[in-house]
């Protein structure tokens, strides 16, 4: 069961699990094609209508992906990422075969590092920002209820994600939405953005999804796990190179102050050995294969999955 299957990771996240023969069900506010989906606002409706489709459909592994990510205020933040969470947790103690619980978490959880310094597990738990706190707390939620012998879980805290069907209310998003409008046009493009100065660790979404196949049954619980591509790269370098693969002219200006989420971050990556060793995983795509998917991938505006 994929909570958020029609989002932009949980579309990723059902079809790797379909791939790898799993029996999947979204469930979401909006249905999941291509997949069996259920209807379910589940902080609105409670844990006791979770916990009833989890029993009708005899899940086994529940993977979160839902969540509020993008230009989203404290009350959406902590409906989506926390209470969501609290449904979550209590749905699957009342439901028959403690299925298993993968949370799709954010390595904005951790304290901010510094240049050059990759992020291990054991590094400090002190989001910067109001996005960051309320994954940090849903996280705890579950990792909690582990502890105290109530549920399986996992948590994955990945970098920022890109893939096919990445929202226009991300950077790369934003630029693919803009180069296909010019193109539509018929006309150069000129996309104005804050300075692209900064270098981040940036994983496919296609990726993450794998990494969610193998933490379905890898035998650990109780831990947290980095998933990324364990090196940061350019954001300019990745515009740059999602304008080349478009072919569309486009002069790219830089203007403003970076806000939201990741103003401030100047350099983030993760080390990805943990994954390695207790999951089997690596990153199977490289940078250019990831902008070639969000070009060639529908852009879409969704509500769901982390960054």
């Amino acid at each position: 069961m994929v909570l958020g299957g029609s989002g932009f990771l949980g579309r990723q996240v059902c079809a790797g699990l379909a791939a790898r023969g799993a029996a999947v069900l979204s469930v979401a506010r909006r249905d999941a094609a291509g997949f069996p989906s259920v209807r379910l606002d589940v902080p609105a409706e409670g844990p006791d209508a979770l916990a009833e489709v989890l029993a009708a459909h005899r899940a086994t592994v529940v993977v979160n992906a839902a969540g509020a990510v993008w230009n989203y205020d404290g009350a959406a933040l902590e409906r989506a990422n926390v209470t969501l969470v609290e449904r979550l947790r209590d749905a699957v103690v009342k439901a028959p075969g403690r299925p298993r619980v993968v949370q799709l978490g954010t390595v904005f959880e951790y304290a901010l590092p510094d240049d050059g310094r990759r992020l291990t597990e054991s590094a400090p738990l002190e989001p910067t920002t109001a996005y960051g706190a309320s994954k940090l707390r849903g996280a705890e939620l579950l990792l909690a209820a582990d502890r105290d012998g109530l549920l399986d879980a996992v948590v994955l805290r990945a970098t920022t994600c890109l893939g096919p069907g990445l929202p226009a209310s991300s950077l790369l998003g934003r630029v693919a939405a803009e180069l296909r409008a010019a193109e539509a046009r018929g006309e150069p493009a000129t996309v104005r953005l804050s300075p692209l100065t900064a270098r981040r660790d940036v994983v496919d979404s296609r990726d993450l999804a794998a990494a969610v196949a193998a933490a379905a049954t890898a035998p650990v619980t109780g831990r947290a796990v980095n998933i990324g591509s364990g090196h940061a790269v350019g954001v300019r370098r990745l515009v740059e190179l999602l304008v080349s693969v478009s072919g569309v002219p486009a002069t790219v200006v830089e203007e403003s102050p970076a806000t939201g989420r990741s103003a401030g971050v100047d350099w983030l990556a993760v080390h990805t050995g943990l994954a390695e060793r207790l999951l089997g995983w690596r990153p199977g795509h490289d940078m250019a294969a990831t902008v070639r998917a969000v070009w060639g991938g529908t852009t879409t505006n969704v509500e769901e999955g982390p960054d």
